[in-house]
């Protein structure tokens, strides 16, 4: 494909009567520019018939690339499926749901062209459920900005635009995928976002529960832990343990105080069994965060990764 193409990637997962109207609209917004591109669709083990009409889909239009999954394995995996097939320079992942608007598109590009490596999508006037979505939503971004350092208002919205060379080693898990601007900020992107358009659902039924809530707030413990600890577990691991066996000291003198002084006999406090609990608790933590060390030791020297990423170089035969 020649510079500058688009990968649109959009996941599917019971969607058969929004494939028509969105492969619709999206040769209208495509078609009239002069961008060459492709409409990858990845069918996530749908159990209605999407797979049928993505078939005939992909036989009208050689432009339509279809990737079925054996089984529902989630929006990220299905994303990520994606993501690897695609050729184009610029991806730009969207719902199936018809809720993303492909007029949209032009004005991502418009905002990456001034130099920005990522766009987000920022649903303003969002059309969900004000209490059960909406609200959830609004907190999970707060919450989100405020522990990575990535101010964005909408980290759920699906529609964004990426330069792939951002995003081309990146490794998505869980619910990971609208982290992608952090990973990608990570990489020493430039990130921001613009306002899009989104639909009230007409066809189908969310996908999504309470249940994806508590996945995301997982997977942000995953993330502010990579961001902060991944290539200095001990940091983490050890200083807790080194405060666990300090704290058993302190009681173990405690213990010993009340003995002497107060005669106190050891099993008439709960003290011996706290100086335990807390050095065992220390002791492991130290021991994990040794593990921890030669896990990631092996994960960098194993697949010869740098543990720093260059940007540009002169006057220099490394690799940029």
């Amino acid at each position: 494909m020649r510079e500058n193409s688009l990968s649109i990637i959009i996941p599917l997962y019971n969607e058969e009567d929004n494939i028509a109207p969105l492969h619709t609209r999206l040769q209208e917004v495509l078609g009239a520019m002069d961008t060459p591109y492709e409409i990858i669709m990845v069918d996530d083990g749908s159990r209605d018939g999407t797979a049928d009409r993505l078939r005939e889909l992909a036989q009208r239009d050689p432009r339509v690339k279809v990737i079925h999954l054996r089984r529902n394995f989630g929006q990220t995996p299905a994303m990520m499926a994606g993501i690897d097939a695609a050729e184009g320079d610029i991806l730009i992942p969207m719902d199936g749901d018809l809720q993303n608007d492909p007029a949209d598109i032009p004005r991502l590009l418009a905002k990456l062209a001034e130099g920005y490596d990522v766009v987000s999508g920022w649903r303003k006037d969002r059309q969900d459920h004000p209490l059960k979505r909406n609200l959830p939503s609004k907190v999970a971004n707060f919450v989100i900005s405020k522990i990575s350092g990535v101010h964005l208002h909408d980290y759920g919205c699906s529609l964004k635009a990426y330069r792939k060379q951002i995003i081309k080693d990146v490794k998505l898990y869980g619910e990971m995928h609208r982290f992608i601007p952090i990973y990608a900020t990570w990489q020493g992107a430039k990130v921001t976002e613009v306002g899009v358009t989104h639909h009230p659902r007409v066809h189908g039924v969310s996908k999504y529960g309470i249940d994806r809530t508590i996945k995301v707030i997982l997977d942000l413990i995953v993330v502010k832990f990579l961001d902060t600890f991944a290539q200095k577990p001990m940091h983490l691991f050890g200083g807790f343990g080194l405060v666990s066996v300090f704290i058993a000291f302190l009681m173990f003198l405690l213990m010993l105080y009340l003995k002497i002084f107060a005669d106190k006999s050891f099993i008439a406090t709960p003290l011996p069994l706290v100086v335990t609990l807390f050095f065992l608790m220390g002791f492991m933590s130290i021991f994990m965060g040794l593990i921890a060390e030669i896990l990631m030791r092996t994960y960098h020297e194993s697949q010869n990764k740098p543990t720093y990423i260059v940007d540009k170089t002169r006057n220099c035969s490394c690799k940029d």
